[in-house]
């Protein structure tokens, strides 16, 4: 074996092992049993995790909310008993398991930056379908994930995909109606216990 195949095949393992990931898969009654139905509009929301100090956003994340409302969180590391997750997809995002993840992301060293868009009941549940569909992500792929999920859409199409979730929000942003917000906070996770559990 020449040194440039055994290179070859060392690059091929190395990059097989960053696209494995542990499959979750609730169970079907732990799924049924979460699900949540939102009272407000159908829509879209955008989550980036923004670095206070680089300003350089470290994760994106997709809220949906149709006809129940799940959290597409690819490659995160937040979970919670309450919401059972099937690759990457959490079920059961009640008003408090919302706010569980939005403070589990802002902190002292990271603010979170909050884009709602109100889309037709249909399109939400096309959302909703694809990113059930999309499978588990890989670390890193987080905004292109979200970017091949809604570049299926009509009206998003024309997305730049991108690995940068700055990107994803600066090209959301740009889509009529999206209304946005910030949420800062001083306080690290653990300080937070106590009000989330």
């Amino acid at each position: 074996m020449t040194h440039l195949t055994r290179l070859l095949a060392l690059c091929s393992v190395l990059i097989l092992a960053a696209c494995t990931k542990p499959v979750v898969w609730a169970p079907e009654e732990d799924v049924i049993a979460a699900r949540y139905v939102h009272d407000g509009p159908t829509e879209i929301v955008v989550y980036n995790v923004i670095n206070n100090e680089s300003g350089r956003g470290e994760h994106a994340a997709l809220l949906i909310n149709a006809s129940q409302r799940v959290l597409f969180d690819p490659a995160g590391s937040w979970t919670h008993p309450e919401s059972p997750e099937r690759h990457d997809v959490h079920y059961g995002i009640t008003p408090r398991q919302l706010f569980r993840y939005t403070y589990y992301h802002a902190r002292r060293t990271h603010h979170v930056r909050i884009q709602h868009l109100e889309v037709p009941p249909a399109t939400a549940e096309y959302i909703l379908r694809l990113a059930e569909q999309n499978g588990p992500v890989a670390d890193a792929y987080c905004a292109r994930s979200i970017f091949d999920v809604l570049r299926q859409v009509p009206g998003f199409e024309g997305f730049e995909p991108s690995f940068y979730p700055n990107r994803l929000s600066e090209q959301f942003a740009q889509v009529p109606g999206v209304t946005e917000e910030r949420i800062y906070s001083d306080a690290e996770p653990t300080e937070r216990q106590q009000y989330t559990q």
